[in-house]
């Protein structure tokens, strides 16, 4: 029993740092896409999301058993209000202001569901969430400015609605068949945004490619990854992992986009990822 224990939390930490790696992925495809190509918030939000349900729902299709698709029109809704909000929102809101609002958000939804549910947290836990907020503001509150508060609003919406398809996640069934659905369920959803915005629509060719790239793989797979994830995660576990984010978007910016590493990043990064492992760490006896 003991050594099952340890092999189920090898997994669940594995596959939780797989999605902590998507998401950043995901990260820096939308910021790419949105400060460095033509595209719109509106087209990249619709690519995004279609191009995942796609993906996904070919995954699902060629698995052979026969077995639907899963998922609900609530976790589609959620995914949605997420990933409109979160698009439109990086059109005014610089990285590190819009890393801070949506995160801040899913934190304050997550461990709020948590302890309402019956959660609490240990003095270690307590103590490493706190550090790894600290470093999480360490990191990004010294270069922000007030943000419009119609992007700030969207934001926060957006890190709510994430929140919330995190919880729905939970206990989902097959993660795959369930991030499917959601998806395929969306996609209508942000047709019908794309339609509504195309008076604004600039997709190019980049910005196309960025956004299938966040859908297909970021998003898509990235999602159903961690909805397998979540089934080891407690809600306030589940919240606080997301704090490792922005640093790991932070890193794939110096080795990818050639920015510089500064001494506040690097404490700032031990600071979030101990925090992090003081609130998710569980022995196993």
């Amino acid at each position: 029993m003991h050594q099952q224990n340890e092999t189920s939390a090898l997994r669940t930490w594995c596959l939780t740092a797989l999605a902590m790696l998507a998401f950043a992925a995901n990260s820096l495809l939308c910021r790419l896409a949105l400060r460095q190509t033509g595209i719109d918030p509106g087209s990249f939000t619709t690519i995004r999301l279609v191009s995942g349900a796609m993906v996904l729902w070919l995954i699902v299709a060629r698995s052979g058993n026969g077995r639907p698709i899963a998922g609900s029109w609530a976790s589609a809704l959620a995914l949605f209000a997420y990933a409109a909000g979160f698009s439109y929102a990086y059109v005014d809101l610089s990285a590190g202001t819009g890393a801070l609002l949506l995160f801040g958000a899913v934190q304050a939804t997550m461990i709020s569901y948590g302890l309402w549910s019956g959660e609490r947290l240990t003095v270690r836990q307590a103590a490493g969430l706190a550090c790894a907020l600290a470093g999480l503001v360490g990191l990004l509150l010294p270069g922000l400015s007030t943000p419009p508060a119609g992007a700030a609003v969207l934001m926060l919406g957006a890190g709510v609605a994430w929140g919330v398809y995190s919880l729905r996640a939970r206990g989902a069934g097959d993660p795959t068949r369930a991030t499917a659905g959601n998806f395929v369920r969306a996609a209508p959803l942000a047709l019908v945004l794309g339609l509504a915005a195309l008076r604004w629509a600039s997709p190019d060719l980049a910005g196309t490619a960025y956004a299938v790239a966040s859908g297909a793989i970021a998003s898509g797979l990235g999602y159903a990854i961690w909805y397998t994830a979540l089934g080891g995660l407690n809600a306030t576990r589940a919240a606080s992992v997301q704090l490792s984010v922005p640093v790991i978007a932070a890193l794939g910016g110096i080795l990818l986009l050639s920015e510089p590493l500064s001494q506040r990043l690097a404490l700032a990064s031990v600071a979030i990822l101990g925090g992090i492992a003081l609130v998710i760490y569980r022995r196993t006896v």
